[in-house]
C-alpha cells in the first residue's frame, strides 16, 4: 500500500515538472473537481440497495457495505487504518513477508459487541399494602407488559415513587428529581415534557424541544437521567395511549412486502448492543405498560395524573412523590451473545503524523424486519457517501496534506454511537486528533424548505474559527445553501461525534434535515436532493482542507477544546 502511494506522489511530481507547479488553489480545485453528482448517485444506488438488507449492525447487509467502503477507499488510493494483522506463516513457521512490509494494516476495525435481548421468562407484579393485608396482581409479558431488559437479568422488590415526567432543565428552574430519593426504588415517569399535552402552555412554551433531533433525544436523556439517580428500574407511562397493539401477532406477517405507503411500521427487536466493559452500567430495565397496571400504580395513593398534567402545565412544579403501599416485585432473563462488527477507516498520511483530523459518518441502519428493508439512504448512506466523496476529493489532489486525516466509516451508531466510541477509546498512543467533520442525514429536505437548500452546522462553542471559515466558503465557491449555525458547548448528542466533543476535541457536524421518514422503510432514494447533498460535502471538504493544511495550529488561541488525547 505505501509503494502505491509512492507511485502515485512520484506520478504526480512527474505531472508537475511537465505542467508546472500547481498552485494550492489548483489543488483545492482539482479536490472540488472530484465531488460531482454522478459517483454520489453511484454510491448511493449501492449503499441504500435493497440487498444491502439494512446495514444493521453486525449483519450480512453491513458486512457487505463494510466491504464496498473499504474498496472505495483502496481504489482512492487511501491507506488502510485499521486492525493490525500478521501475515499467514510461511515456509519453516516464519511469517510470510507481505509486500516486504508486516504486520499489514486492514481496512477493519474490528469491534466485539455484546447483543442483548430479551428472555423468556419476564415477571411485572403491582404488590399494595392496605388495611395491614398485602396483595399482589401479577401480570402477565406481552399482554400487560413488555420490557427492554439491562445487560443482565434482575430480581427487584423495591417501593415505587413517581417521578412526573423524569425531566429536568436547569435553565427553566424544573426538576422532577429534586428532593426525591430514586436510588435503589422503581420509578414511574410519564412520556414526554411538562405541558407537552397542552400546547401554548406556559410550560409547553418553555420546556418543548426544539426541532425533531431533541423530540428524539428526550426519552433516551431521561432514562439515562434516572439511571444515574440510582433507579432500579423505569416504567414508562403514555396518558391516552395503549400500547397492546405492539404486542399483537399479525398472522401473515412475514409474508408482506416493504412499502412505503404503510405507516410507521416497526422494525422486529433484534436486542440492544454494546461495548463488553467491567460494570452494569446501561443495566436498568424499562418497562412499558397497559392502563389497567397504570391504574393499579396509582390507585388510593391520591394521585391523579390527568390532574397533575394539568397542573404541571400552568404551575411547573413538579408534584414527584413516594407512591404510598405500593412496590413493584419484577423478574427479567436476557439473552445475550458476542458478535463482531467493524469500523471501516481508511488514511492519508501528512507531514504531521501525530496530529490527525477525522472525518466520519456511521454506515449501519435498522436491517430488515417483517418484509421490511430499512434502506437508510439518508440515514446514513448519505453521510458515508460523504466521507468517501472527501477521501476522493483528497487523494484528487495530489498533495500530501500538512496534517493526517483519517476517514471513518462507524459501524453500531443506531445501537449507541458504539463504532466512534471504541474508536476514540482506542486511538493509537501519540496520536492527537485536532478536529472531528461528522456527517449524518445530510441529503434530505424539511418540510418548510421550499428552495431545497437548508442545513444545519453544529460546532463547538466558543471555537469561533469554524463558522468564519464555513461562511467564508459559502460566499467563495458560491455553494447554494442557507445554513443554520448552531454552537454546542457540551459533549452531548445524538450522533457520533458526541464521544470526541466529550474528550474536548472541536467538532463539526453536518445535518440536512429531520424528517418523518426518519427510522422508517420510506427513507428511500427517491426522496434525496442530490444538489444540496453534494453542496454540504463540497463545503465540508473545503473545510476540511483548510485544517488539514494550515502551518499555524488548527486550535486557535482563546479557542476552546482540548485537542489531545491520551492514549487509554
Amino acid at each position: 500500500m505505501r509503494q502505491r502511494f509512492l507511485r502515485r506522489w512520484i506520478l504526480a511530481l512527474l505531472c508537475l515538472s511537465v505542467g508546472g507547479s500547481l498552485t494550492a488553489q489548483e489543488e483545492k480545485e482539482a479536490g472540488l473537481k472530484a465531488i460531482d453528482h454522478e459517483v454520489v448517485r453511484a454510491q448511493m444506488d449501492i449503499l441504500a440497495a435493497d440487498w444491502m438488507e439494512g446495514r444493521a449492525t453486525g449483519t450480512k447487509g453491513e458486512v457487505m457495505a463494510g466491504d464496498y467502503i473499504a474498496s472505495m477507499f483502496r481504489l482512492y488510493g487511501i491507506e488502510p487504518y485499521g486492525d493490525l494483522h500478521m501475515p499467514p506463516p510461511g515456509r519453516r513457521g516464519r511469517p510470510a513477508p507481505e509486500n516486504g512490509l508486516f504486520p499489514a494494516r486492514s481496512y477493519f476495525q474490528n469491534i466485539p459487541l455484546v447483543e442483548y435481548s430479551p428472555g423468556e421468562e419476564q415477571q411485572f407484579s403491582v404488590v399494595t399494602i392496605s388495611g395491614g393485608g398485602e396483595s399482589s396482581a401479577d401480570f402477565a409479558y406481552l399482554t400487560d407488559f413488555s420490557v427492554r431488559p439491562g445487560n443482565v437479568g434482575l430480581t427487584v422488590n423495591a417501593p415505587v415513587v413517581f417521578a412526573g415526567y423524569g425531566f429536568a432543565d436547569a435553565k427553566g428552574g424544573y426538576d422532577d428529581y429534586r428532593k426525591l430519593d430514586v436510588n435503589g426504588k422503581v420509578v414511574v415517569m410519564l412520556a414526554g415534557f411538562p405541558g407537552h399535552r397542552e400546547e401554548n402552555s406556559p410550560a409547553w412554551l418553555k420546556f418543548r424541544p426544539e426541532g425533531r433531533s431533541a423530540q428524539y433525544a428526550l426519552e433516551r436523556d431521561k432514562i439515562l437521567r434516572a439511571e444515574k439517580q440510582g433507579a432500579a428500574a423505569i416504567v414508562m407511562v403514555r396518558p391516552g395511549e395503549n400500547p397492546c397493539s405492539q404486542w399483537a401477532l399479525t398472522p401473515g406477517a412475514d409474508a408482506m412486502k416493504a412499502s412505503s405507503e404503510q405507516a410507521n411500521p416497526v422494525p422486529k427487536a433484534t436486542g440492544r448492543m454494546a461495548l463488553p466493559g467491567d460494570t452494569l452500567t446501561g443495566n436498568i430495565p424499562v418497562f412499558t405498560v397497559s392502563p389497567r397496571v397504570v391504574e393499579r400504580l396509582f390507585s388510593g395513593t391520591g394521585t391523579d395524573l390527568a390532574a397533575f398534567e394539568k397542573s404541571v402545565a400552568t404551575t411547573m412544579q413538579p408534584l414527584s412523590q413516594l407512591l404510598p403501599g405500593k412496590s413493584v416485585r419484577l423478574k427479567t432473563t436476557v439473552h445475550s451473545r458476542i458478535i463482531n462488527a467493524r469500523n471501516v477507516l481508511g488514511f492519508i498520511e501528512g507531514e504531521n503524523k501525530e496530529e490527525v483530523i477525522v472525518v466520519g459518518g456511521h454506515y449501519d441502519h435498522m436491517g430488515q424486519s417483517e418484509g421490511f428493508t430499512w434502506n437508510g439512504a439518508d440515514d446514513n448512506a448519505s453521510g458515508t457517501v460523504g466521507v468517501m466523496s472527501i477521501a476522493k476529493a483528497f487523494a484528487a489532489t495530489g498533495k500530501k496534506p500538512v496534517r493526517s486525516v483519517v476517514f471513518a466509516a462507524w459501524t453500531g451508531e443506531e445501537k449507541g454511537l458504539l463504532g466512534s466510541e471504541y474508536f476514540v477509546r482506542n486511538l493509537p498512543e501519540g496520536t492527537r486528533v485536532v478536529i472531528n467533520l461528522n456527517y449524518d442525514m445530510i441529503a434530505r429536505d424539511e418540510a418548510g424548505d421550499s428552495l431545497g437548500n437548508q442545513a444545519m452546522m453544529m460546532y463547538t462553542e466558543g471555537w469561533s474559527d469554524i463558522r468564519k471559515v464555513t461562511e467564508a466558503h459559502l460566499t467563495k465557491y458560491g455553494i447554494g445553501l442557507d445554513l443554520t449555525f448552531r454552537p454546542s458547548s457540551g459533549g452531548g448528542g445524538g450522533s457520533d461525534h458526541a464521544h470526541f466533543a466529550r474528550k474536548g476535541i472541536p467538532i463539526f457536524y453536518f445535518m440536512a434535515a429531520m424528517h418523518p421518514d426518519y427510522h422508517q422503510p420510506s427513507d428511500e432514494l427517491s426522496k434525496v436532493n442530490w444538489n444540496k447533498m453534494t453542496n454540504i460535502i463540497r463545503l465540508g471538504f473545503l473545510n476540511t482542507w483548510e485544517f488539514a493544511n494550515r502551518k499555524e495550529p488548527v486550535l486557535p488561541a482563546g479557542g476552546s477544546g482540548t485537542p489531545e488525547m491520551a492514549a487509554p
